[in-house]
């Protein structure tokens, strides 16, 4: 009787999340040919630099911040909790107070809707950083060692032995951080000032107005945005759940 309770309540609330979903196709898959011959918002560039902006940023951010999170956890350095609580610093200052300040420096360097000035400020997180640290700690010394002992630099035994070690949680940081990225709306919409650099979340935008609102057309596209997030999710669901499982991000 519990199990029936139990699968009953987990249907149920599946239902729940899966209705907004099934709506938006239904009201938008009419008009899903029409949202690329929609002269007025370039769909089809969005998706493509949305594409291009979270791939770029995924990337970044692992290659970077894994390489800062290692170093923090194993080169010997003095200073390394101070460089640690700097970073970690960051995370306090509100994002509304260096939006500015990113805005002029990429307005001075001529980013301006350019897909650079999309990208670039994008490449690092603090709590990337963070969080790789935290899991590198706890990799296997031996097999670094073993690694030393054969030979390898200590960015061979970063590239050889720990990365191919550490594919569930890469992953993991992976799909948080292409989903964060392809959703990015304020920052896209203030560097985009062109239309041929528009993100998706931009031109999802442009099909609401309050002059000529665009709705069949906004369900359409919006079927189709979050088609890619549904993608990488399938294909690294797995890897996800042994990553977050693996290293405590669950709250374990």
């Amino acid at each position: 009787m519990r199990s029936l309770a139990r699968w009953t309540a987990l249907v149920l609330t599946a239902a729940l999340f899966l209705l907004p979903f099934a709506v938006l196709v239904a009201k938008g898959w009419p008009a899903l040919a029409d949202v690329f011959t929609y002269k007025e918002i370039p769909f089809a560039r969005s998706l493509l630099n949305s594409t291009v902006v979270a791939i770029a940023q995924t990337v970044g951010q692992v290659v970077l911040c894994s390489l800062a999170g290692y170093g923090l956890a194993r080169i010997p350095y003095r200073h390394a909790g101070k460089v640690l609580y700097a970073i970690v610093a960051t995370l306090m200052v509100p994002t509304a107070v260096t939006f500015v300040p990113s805005f002029v420096v990429v307005s001075s360097l001529g980013w301006l809707s350019d897909l650079r000035g999309l990208v670039v400020p994008g490449l690092f997180s603090a709590v990337n950083v963070f969080f790789f640290r935290q899991y590198f700690l706890d990799f296997p010394v031996p097999l670094e060692e073993a690694g030393r002992l054969d030979g390898l630099s200590r960015w061979g035994v970063y590239w050889r032995v720990v990365v191919p070690n550490s594919t569930a949680f890469l992953a993991a940081i992976a799909v948080i951080d292409f989903i964060g990225s392809w959703n990015q709306f304020l920052w896209p919409l203030v560097i985009a000032q062109d239309s041929s650099t528009w993100t998706v979340q931009v031109a999802l935008s442009g099909l609401l107005t309050a002059q000529n609102p665009k709705t069949t057309l906004l369900f359409a596209a919006a079927t189709v945005s979050i088609l890619p997030i549904i993608l990488v999710f399938t294909v690294l669901q797995r890897y996800l759940v042994r990553g977050i499982s693996e290293t405590g991000l669950g709250g374990q």
